[in-house]
C-alpha cells in the first residue's frame, strides 16, 4: 500500500512541475511582445544571388526562463512557400548544456544566416519561429514574430547583353594607281629619242593608259612629268638641260594622249610638270642598289659638301676614276618620268549588297566583308558571313564575325562554335579571347567569361563593359562601376546605384537621352525612391509603365517601393 501511495505522490509532484513549467513557457509566449529586434538590412537584400541577414535580438528583465531551451528559426516567407535560415538554440541560467545562455536579468543574441535568393522572395517577410521547453518536456510553440520584410532584388535587373566585337574589312572603293615610265636622254641632250619610245615600259605605259580608259571601273585622274639631270654638269647647263627634258617629254606626252582620245587630259591642270636640275637624291639611290666597290664611302664624302659646285666637281671627279659611276649610275638620271594616276572604282553599296544575299561567294573577301556591313537584317548578315566561311576558310575575321552575329540573335551555341573556329585560326588573338568571354557570359559560366575576359583587356571597351556586368552578378558592385567607367550605359547606373550613388545613376540614365526602354524610367523612379523623392517616383514609374505594362507588375512586388505603398500616385499608378 506505501508503495502505491509514492507513484500517486511521484505522479501528483510530476504534474504539479509540468503544469509550472508550461505556465512558465506561456508566460514567456505571452509577454513576447516585449522582445526586441535590430535586423540588417531591413528590408532584406539579394547581393550576389544570395539573401544575407544579421539580426540582434533582445530580451527584457526577467523574461527569459532560468530553466527553459528555446530555438529561434528565423524563416523567409513568401507566397508559395518558405525557407529557414539556421536556427540558434538559447536557454536560461539553470540549464546544464553549451548553448547560448541568456540571463535572467535580461541579454541577448544574434543570428545570422545566407539563403538563395529565388524571383518568388522579391514580396516576402521574415519570421522568427520559437520553439521552447523545459527539460525533456513537451515544446510550447510561441508562433511566428514578423521582424522584417524582403527582398529587394535591384541587383537582378542587371542586363546580361554582353558586348561582341567585330573585326574591319579593309574594303575600299577607290584605290589609287600609278603608270610610270622613264624616258632617258644622252648625256647634254633633250631630244627624245625614236628607240626610247620603242622601249618596253613605254610601250606598257601606253597600253595601261589605253586600258584605263576603256575600262569603265578606272577614272584618270591626272599626270605628272619630272624632268631631271645628273648631278655631274654645272648648274645653269642642268637648269636649262632639265627644263628641255621637260618640255620634250610633254610634247611626246600630250600627242599620246590625243592619239588615245584621252578626254581628261583636256583639263587645264590635268597635267603637271617639275623639274630637278641636279639630282643628288637620286645619284644616292642609285648608288646605294649598286654593286659599286667603296659606294659607302664615296657618299660620305660626296655628303660632306654643301656647295652644289664643289659637290659636281667631285662627282666628275669619282666618275673619272670610277668608270661604273659614268657608264651604270650617271645615264640613269638623265631622265624624265612620266606618270599617270588613275582611281579604280570598286562596287556600289547597292551592288555590293545585291551580290552578298544572292551571289556572295562571287565577291572578294575584302567586298564580301564590306557587303555584311550594308544590311542591319542579322539574318542576312549571317547569311553572308556563312557563305564567306565557305569561300575563306582561314579567315579568322569571317568566323569571328560570323559568331559575333549569331550572339546578337542569341544563338549562344552556334555563336560559340564560330569563335572556336576563328580561334583555331589563330589562338592568342585578343578579339577572339574576348568573344569567347562574352559566350561564357551569355552561358553563365562567369568564372570561364571572367578569366577570358581579364586576359583579353587590350581588344577594346567590350571586355570591360562585360565584367562589369559579372561584378554586378557577383555582388562587388564597386568594381563594377569602374568597369564600366564614364560610359553611359543602364547597367553603368545599376552598379552606381547598387554601389549607394544615387544622384550618379540618375545622371547616367539622364545621358541616355529619350530611350523607349521603360526598365530605364523604372531604374530612375527607383533611385528616387532610395532618395525619398516622391514626385520621381512617380514620374519615372508613370514614363516605365507606359512604356512597358509588364513593368507595373513588378513594381507589385518590388520592395524598393514598399515607402510608398501609400503614397496615392504611387497607389493609383499600379492600380
Amino acid at each position: 500500500m506505501k508503495k502505491i501511495r509514492l507513484n500517486y505522490l511521484t505522479i501528483i509532484v510530476l504534474a504539479a512541475f509540468l503544469i509550472s513549467g508550461c505556465a512558465s513557457l506561456t508566460k514567456m509566449r505571452d509577454d513576447s511582445p516585449g522582445v526586441g529586434y535590430e535586423v540588417k538590412p531591413n528590408p532584406l537584400v539579394s547581393q550576389a544571388g544570395e539573401v544575407k541577414v544579421t539580426g540582434d535580438v533582445k530580451f527584457p528583465e526577467k523574461y527569459f526562463n532560468k530553466k527553459a531551451v528555446v530555438v529561434a528559426t528565423p524563416v523567409l516567407k513568401y507566397e508559395g512557400g518558405q525557407v529557414e535560415y539556421p536556427s540558434v538554440t538559447l536557454q536560461g541560467e539553470k540549464v546544464e548544456a553549451n548553448n547560448k545562455v541568456i540571463p535572467y536579468a535580461g541579454g541577448g543574441y544574434t543570428f545570422t544566416g545566407s539563403v538563395p535568393f529565388k524571383p518568388e522572395m522579391a514580396k516576402s517577410e521574415l519570421f522568427v519561429n520559437y520553439s521552447a521547453r523545459i527539460k525533456e518536456g513537451d515544446p510550447v510553440e510561441f508562433g511566428s514574430v514578423k521582424i522584417a520584410d524582403g527582398v529587394v532584388a535591384t541587383e537582378m535587373l542587371v542586363k546580361v547583353d554582353p558586348q561582341t566585337i567585330g573585326m574591319a574589312d579593309k574594303f575600299q572603293r577607290i584605290i589609287p594607281e600609278s603608270y610610270t615610265a622613264d624616258i632617258h636622254y644622252v648625256i647634254n641632250k633633250a631630244d627624245v629619242r625614236k628607240t626610247e619610245l620603242k622601249s618596253e615600259d613605254v610601250v606598257a605605259f601606253e597600253q595601261k593608259i589605253a586600258d584605263a580608259e576603256a575600262d569603265s571601273t578606272r577614272q584618270i585622274k591626272g599626270a605628272k612629268i619630272s624632268a631631271y639631270a645628273s648631278p655631274d654638269g654645272a648648274i645653269d647647263l642642268n637648269e636649262k638641260l632639265s627644263a628641255n627634258r621637260g618640255t620634250s617629254a610633254e610634247k611626246y606626252f600630250k600627242k599620246a594622249l590625243k592619239d588615245k582620245k584621252i578626254t581628261e587630259a583636256e583639263a587645264t591642270d590635268f597635267l603637271k610638270s617639275m623639274t630637278t636640275p641636279e639630282d643628288w637624291d637620286g645619284f644616292k639611290t642609285m648608288m646605294e642598289k649598286s654593286d659599286i666597290q667603296d659606294k659607302e664611302l664615296i657618299l660620305r664624302v660626296l655628303s660632306m659638301y654643301s656647295d652644289p659646285a664643289v659637290r659636281e666637281k667631285e662627282i666628275k671627279n669619282i666618275a673619272a676614276a670610277y668608270k661604273e659611276i659614268a657608264d651604270e649610275v650617271l645615264p640613269q638620271l638623265r631622265r624624265s618620268v612620266m606618270s599617270v594616276d588613275v582611281d579604280v572604282v570598286g562596287k556600289s553599296d547597292e551592288e555590293l549588297l545585291k551580290l552578298g544575299l544572292s551571289d556572295p561567294k562571287s565577291l572578294n573577301l575584302e567586298e564580301v566583308l564590306y557587303a555584311a556591313t550594308l544590311t542591319n537584317n542579322m539574318k542576312e548578315k549571317a547569311a553572308i558571313y556563312a557563305a564567306a566561311a565557305e569561300k575563306f576558310p582561314t579567315c579568322i575575321r569571317v568566323f569571328n564575325n560570323l559568331g559575333d552575329v549569331l550572339l546578337k540573335e542569341g544563338k549562344v551555341e552556334e555563336a560559340k562554335k564560330a569563335f572556336q573556329s576563328a580561334q583555331a585560326i589563330k589562338a592568342d588573338n585578343a578579339t577572339v579571347k574576348a568573344n569567347l568571354g562574352a559566350v561564357a557570359l551569355a552561358e553563365g559560366d562567369l568564372k570561364t567569361a571572367e578569366d577570358l575576359l581579364t586576359a583579353a583587356m587590350s581588344a577594346g571597351d567590350a571586355p570591360s563593359y562585360n565584367l562589369g556586368i559579372i561584378k554586378i552578378k557577383q555582388g562587388d558592385y564597386a568594381a563594377a562601376v569602374n568597369y564600366f567607367g564614364n560610359k553611359p550605359s543602364f547597367n553603368a547606373a545599376l552598379a552606381q546605384m547598387l554601389n549607394g550613388s544615387n544622384d550618379k545613376a540618375i545622371a547616367t540614365l539622364n545621358q541616355l537621352g529619350d530611350v523607349k526602354d521603360g526598365w530605364v524610367y523604372y531604374l530612375k523612379a527607383v533611385a528616387n525612391a532610395r532618395g525619398g523623392i516622391a514626385d520621381g517616383v512617380v514620374t519615372n514609374l508613370r514614363q516605365a509603365i507606359s512604356l512597358d505594362p509588364a513593368i507595373k507588375a513588378y513594381a507589385l512586388k518590388d520592395a524598393e517601393m514598399l515607402k510608398f505603398v501609400e503614397n496615392e500616385a504611387v497607389k493609383a499608378l499600379l492600380q
